[in-house]
């Protein structure tokens, strides 16, 4: 997410973009702000690979479809072959989803069978998500390596934290993307109302575990109006959250929404077991949202893709990626909300573990900006999911039933023997077919 102002050049030659994971129906926003932000990332041609032909080609025709009303004068292709979709591109976006929405449905409802929270990228569902993911997106980027070693592969799949670890303990040029931050800039932005591109958010945490300590307009070290804002607006921005305006009035931060799985757990498995699954209503969107891409003369993305989730994915990927690229701001402000490799930041963390905060970005890749101690409240909560995250990503590469019951027992939301033992058995039960070790 750019948060700093800068006008400076756009990159100095169009680019090869490649989206792995373009059939989804997330990528005509994804398309929308390529087409919208042409001056800030030039594109030559854009690459959508999907082994789902059948998506591929509906979302791959509203994609030209969109660059035509727009005139961008970019090439879009569509292809199911992952290693000439890649070959020479020099960034690729992952956007996958393996297993598709039936396993996250499953993600979301097997664990309630343990009163615990049955979500796709927290707790147990987000664990098999990332056991099933993290093999398959290594070698992708092992493909991507061998076709460009120079490409960045910026990675928008879910568990971000997890995956983008494994892609970087690995030796890959990546860095992970989340639009949680960029969604918290457009909304102060709106509240004080200026640019998104003036507010800086002070934003810490692990991946979807995520706290804003600080708004500041014009730069980390901006005045903070965070708490005029708790003041004025804590009503609607603790509705937003689902959470009590008491909660955030007493921490004087505002948490991301997923810290309502920690911080209200025993409400929200409740409120799951009464309601059909989120994968279950996203389901049922995809479908309108295909037959509406199958429609010849829409020409730009259906207001009812908003309801889909990853609400400005573009504009944080489309600056990301350009300020990778060697574009964005030259005055050396090329900030952003990513993923990346801790290097001392928090200083009870390893150098190894994936952290989500601002970070410089240029071509050599994120450099965090330097962090305000934190409250033990926070920091105590950010250790105990870091050591999860890395039994997580050990079971992940190297599989093994008593690797998943150690990873269970560990995470803060389980941590029952019983429950780490009975959940296992349900992840491998629902999972086998995409775990080779099972």
């Amino acid at each position: 997410m750019l948060q700093s102002i800068g006008g400076g050049p756009p990159n100095p030659r169009p680019q090869k973009i490649a989206v792995v994971g373009g059939g989804s129906t997330y990528t005509p926003e994804l398309i929308d702000g390529f087409a919208r932000l042409r001056e800030t990332l030039p594109i030559a041609e854009l690459v959508l690979v999907d082994p789902a032909e059948d998506r591929l080609e509906l979302v791959g025709g509203l994609a030209r479809r969109i660059f035509a009303k727009q005139g961008h004068s970019g090439r879009i292709v569509t292809t199911p072959d992952l290693d000439a979709g890649v070959a020479g591109a020099d960034a690729v976006l992952l956007q996958l989803r393996v297993g598709g929405q039936a396993a996250r449905d499953q993600d979301e409802t097997w664990p309630l069978q343990c009163g615990c929270v049955g979500q796709e990228t927290t707790g147990a569902g987000g664990l098999a998500k990332a056991l099933r993911t993290v093999p398959v997106v290594l070698d992708i980027a092992e493909r991507v390596r061998r076709s460009n070693p120079d490409a960045w592969i910026i990675d928008f799949t879910n568990p971000v934290g997890i995956v983008t670890r494994a892609l970087l303990q690995a030796g890959h040029r990546a860095v992970g993307l989340c639009n949680v931050a960029i969604g918290f800039q457009r909304r102060f932005a709106k509240l004080l109302d200026v640019s998104p591109e003036a507010v800086h958010l002070d934003h810490v945490g692990l991946n979807h575990l995520t706290w804003e300590r600080g708004v500041r307009l014009g730069g980390p070290e901006g005045e903070d109006l965070l708490p005029g804002l708790l003041a004025e607006h804590g009503d609607a921005i603790a509705d937003d959250l689902q959470l009590p305006r008491s909660v955030l009035d007493r921490l004087g931060v505002v948490p991301s929404y997923y810290l309502r799985y920690f911080y209200a757990h025993d409400e929200v498995v409740a409120e799951q077991r009464t309601k059909p699954s989120r994968a279950a209503e996203v389901a049922e969107m995809e479908k309108q949202l295909l037959a509406m891409y199958g429609d010849p003369a829409l020409d730009e993305k259906p207001a009812l893709l908003a309801r889909r989730g990853g609400a400005f994915y573009s504009e944080a990927a489309v600056a990301l990626a350009a300020s990778l690229l060697g574009g964005g701001p030259g005055d050396g402000l090329n900030i952003h909300v990513v993923n990346t490799f801790n290097q001392g930041t928090l200083p009870f963390l390893p150098d190894d573990a994936v952290i989500e905060v601002p970070a410089r970005i240029t071509a050599a890749g994120a450099e965090p900006l330097p962090v305000a101690e934190l409250d033990p409240l926070y920091a105590g909560l950010i250790s105990h999911v870091a050591a999860y995250e890395d039994l997580a990503l050990e079971a992940a590469l190297r599989g093994g039933r008593e690797r998943v019951f150690r990873t269970l027992l560990a995470h803060p939301l389980i941590g029952q023997y019983a429950d780490a033992d009975t959940l296992t058995d349900l992840l491998i039960t629902h999972n086998r077919e995409h775990l080779a070790w099972a």
